[in-house]
């Protein structure tokens, strides 16, 4: 009898939270199939979200985003516009934020798990084996046969996957003026996509660093195999630990893995390695200034699943590493539409790839995960909450 009325009571709550709705328009159906219209006046996406359990609803009231993104893991929610449904909330984050908080002990917990995952040298290797050593044939099944993990550039509508990848390469090369004498330093090189890009097009040498055994493994064996091993030297080191001097540095979306506290340990390792007179291009995802307290203060789904140790900065918040470093940020732009559209081709990929992927050792859990870590992304890039920078640095 007082679970039904507490059920009632959350129903009623919920319903009146969303009857606040500012743009767009919601489609709610609740476990016992009544369905629920929310439409504004202003232009929005618009989406639906299927609560098919009371868990789902008690799981959204006592735990709020991270709640909601749980039940959808776990199949306890879904939707047919998860990406829609992202960016409608994301318009709608500060009321959200307000209405749907998570319980103080839960807070607590997702931030002591956060603060557990710090970036030091033996830290960085754990969280970055979570995700990137899920194996080299889990993301060869659904990225482009560029084996890169970062947004694309999609100079017009006609551009597949693997020529937008190919325009953010040649966009770095440009924006770091990289010369067919230059020593380049790449700082997290991935699968070694850009490596070999800019060996075989431009001719300049390559020094690539990755923490991944896997991608390690995956780049020495590639560039080999396309024959330009001679320009190319791979390291499975951190770049705490890199000496030497370069012409140029380049680092493509690894910045987010750094960690705050990090953040002026690698500006210093940046200004150290590259040379006088020498320019470093580095693509990494922000989050809107705006939204940067809340944001830290209170860890997201992605850095609890995805991304443990992770932290996206807002451009304000680099400009006191950066200065302390003797560094400047002479050139940024973004590319947010473009993630955008990169993590839906992702997702469809994903999809279509996903019975092969599941003989091997992924569940449906770890599907919906996946599914709706893209979708997450997707939706923020829309919504213009998160944006993604490449940015042009040089000695002061």
């Amino acid at each position: 009898m007082f679970s039904e009325f507490m059920y009632k009571k959350q129903v009623q709550l919920f319903l009146a939270i969303l009857g606040r709705i500012e743009c767009g328009s919601l489609k709610l159906t609740l476990p016992d199939g009544q369905i629920h219209n929310f439409k504004s006046a202003k232009a929005g996406p618009d989406a639906d979200l299927r609560l098919h359990t009371r868990v789902a609803l008690s799981r959204i009231m006592r735990d709020g985003k991270m709640g909601f993104c749980e039940a959808i893991m776990d199949g306890d929610a879904s939707s047919t516009a998860l990406p829609a449904l992202i960016e409608l909330a994301v318009y709608h984050d500060e009321d959200m934020d307000v209405q749907l908080k998570p319980n103080f002990i839960r807070k607590w917990a997702l931030r002591a798990f956060h603060l557990g995952r710090r970036n030091s040298k033996s830290g960085s290797a754990k969280n970055i084996s979570h995700h990137y050593d899920l194996g080299n044939d889990f993301y060869a099944h659904w990225l482009d046969p560029t084996m890169t993990y970062s947004s694309a550039v999609f100079e017009d509508d006609a551009d597949d996957l693997t020529k937008a990848q190919i325009n953010k390469y040649q966009k770095l090369v440009e924006m770091a003026d990289i010369q067919p004498d230059d020593h380049v330093l790449e700082i997290g090189c991935g699968w070694g996509g850009f490596a070999k890009y800019v060996i075989s097009t431009v001719g300049a040498r390559v020094t690539g660093i990755t923490i991944s055994k896997e991608q390690f493994e995956f780049a020495t064996q590639s560039i080999d195999a396309a024959g330009l091993g001679g320009k190319a030297d791979f390291q499975l080191v951190d770049y705490r630990d890199l000496t030497g001097k370069f012409d140029k540095i380049v680092s493509i979306e690894m910045f987010e893995a750094v960690g705050e506290a990090y953040w002026p340990t690698y500006f210093d390792a940046v200004s150290k390695l590259l040379k006088k007179g020498g320019r470093a291009a580095i693509q990494s995802i922000t989050i809107d200034h705006k939204s940067f307290h809340a944001y830290k203060s209170q860890p997201d789904f992605i850095q609890r699943y995805i991304f443990p140790g992770g932290m996206l900065p807002s451009l304000p918040m680099l400009d006191k590493p950066l200065n302390d470093a003797g560094l400047q940020l002479v050139e940024e732009n973004g590319y947010a539409q473009h993630y955008a559209r990169t993590l839906a081709e992702w997702r469809e990929r994903f999809n279509l790839a996903w019975p092969a992927m599941a003989e091997d050792k992924f569940d449906e859990r770890f599907k919906r995960m996946w599914e709706l870590y893209l979708a997450y992304c997707e939706g923020g890039f829309r919504a213009g909450m998160i944006d993604v920078k490449q940015m042009l640095l040089m000695h002061r």
